[in-house]
Parts: structure tokens; C-alpha cells; sequence
């Protein structure tokens, strides 16, 4: 039963469900961890992108993407892209059924909590500043630190020489920590299609109380920014890379 699409669906289900935990515990009202802040939510998606990827490689992916910016990035390396999309169906399907649980968990929680977009922020992201063009390049350089680090991270030199070698899960997490700590109070810091869009799709979906709009007006931002970034980032490995 393993395989690269289980891995994916699996690891970014895992993912989300963690990452979208600690949104709706800091947020919801009557939750232990209401009101938390920022380092714990920045925390916690760390250790879900940590927990997502060994859980993605124990069911069958090597790369464990969760991600489809990183797939796209891989693609643009290796000049491959037949299992692009097959992979991305994976990814997305996983962060809408890791929402869907996440929403489950905190039933009793919807109905306490009056304020509907802060129920819409527990799946996905928004601009603190509403400003489309720096929305997108705030996603945009975020997922390009993302690909690039994580490149220099799983790089021979590192992976396979450097005092680092076999810690590449807990690197990735602690990337993913800093990028939410220094770039990610400008838009939440999607950095990945399939962790915005599939929650925000299971947020228009399931019946939950006094939920509001799901702001497809500014979905396509966490959307096409992070897959720029990956492409431009791909890009730039590819040409500089002297591995």
C-alpha cells in the first residue's frame, strides 16, 4: 500500500491537521490555549511540517513535498513533471481532509466563538494589510527562502558530509519556524497552495456555525504566489546550484 500519492495525502493531512490545530486553539474561544500568540502558532506549524514529513516518507514518499510549490520546485530541477499534478491531488486532498478533523476536534468551539473571521483565519491565511501586489510578493520571497534553504539543506554537501546529515525533517521544520517568525506577519505566510486552498475549501464546505464568507477574493494569492516562488526559486538552483 505505500506509495508516493498515500505518502503525500498522509503527511500533508497530517500537516494541516496539526497546523490548523494550533490556529484554532489560539483563536477559538473556551479553548485552553486561547490567546497564545504568535510564537505558539508559528511553533506549532513547525512541528506539524515535522511530523508531516516523517509520517509522508513512512507511508511511501522519499521527497515528502506536502507541498505543491516544493513538487513544482523538484520539477523544474529534475526537468520531470508527469507526476505533478498526480502528486498535487495527493496534497490537496490530504489538507482538506486534515482541516476537516481539525474541525471536528473543536465542535463545541465554533458556537463560542461570535467573530467569523476569526473562524476563517483557523483554515487559511489573510493579509495583516490588504495590499494585493505586496500580498503576493510577501508569498512570493517566503516559498523562495523556503526552496532555496530547504535545497542547501538536503544538498550533498550538507545531507551527506555536514554535521547535519540525517536530521533533514527537523532542519526543514525549524526553516519553516523561521520563516513564519521573520516573514509571516504580513499574510500568515501560506508558502503552500494546498495548505491555503484545500482548508479554505473545507471552510466553504462543512456547516459551521456563524462562519461567513470564505474570501475567495484573496485565494489566488497564497495560490500563485507560492508557486512563482517555487519556479523562480527551481530556476535559480538549477542555474546555481554546483552540485
Amino acid at each position: 500500500m505505500h506509495s508516493a500519492w498515500l505518502g503525500e495525502f498522509m503527511g500533508t493531512l497530517v500537516l494541516v491537521l496539526l497546523g490548523t490545530g494550533v490556529n484554532a486553539g489560539v483563536t477559538l474561544r473556551k479553548s485552553y490555549a486561547a490567546d497564545a500568540g504568535w510564537i505558539v502558532i508559528t511553533t506549532g506549524w513547525a512541528l506539524g511540517v515535522l511530523c508531516g514529513v516523517i509520517v509522508a516518507q513512512g507511508f511511501g514518499s522519499h521527497d515528502a513535498a506536502l507541498n505543491p510549490a516544493v513538487t513544482l520546485a523538484g520539477a523544474v530541477l529534475s526537468g520531470k513533471y508527469d507526476q505533478v499534478f498526480w502528486l498535487w491531488s495527493a496534497q490537496l486532498l490530504g489538507a482538506m481532509c486534515g482541516a476537516g478533523l481539525m474541525t471536528a476536534q473543536y465542535t463545541p468551539h465554533w458556537a463560542a466563538t461570535p467573530d467569523a473571521g476569526a473562524k476563517l483565519g483557523v483554515f487559511c491565511t489573510g493579509p495583516a494589510i490588504r495590499m494585493p501586489l505586496a500580498n503576493l510578493f510577501s508569498e512570493i520571497l517566503g516559498t523562495a527562502v523556503l526552496i532555496v534553504v530547504a535545497g542547501a539543506i538536503f544538498s550533498p554537501g550538507v545531507a551527506e558530509h555536514g554535521p547535519v546529515a540525517g536530521l533533514g525533517p527537523l532542519l526543514v521544520g525549524a526553516l519553516v519556524w523561521g520563516i513564519g517568525l521573520s516573514l509571516g506577519g504580513t499574510t500568515g505566510y501560506a508558502i503552500n497552495p494546498a495548505r491555503d486552498l484545500g482548508p479554505r475549501l473545507t471552510h466553504a464546505l462543512l456547516p459551521i456555525p456563524g462562519k461567513g464568507g470564505s474570501n475567495w477574493g484573496y485565494a489566488w494569492i497564497p495560490v500563485m504566489g507560492p508557486l512563482v516562488g517555487a519556479a523562480l526559486a527551481g530556476l535559480l538552483l538549477k542555474v546555481t546550484r554546483p552540485w
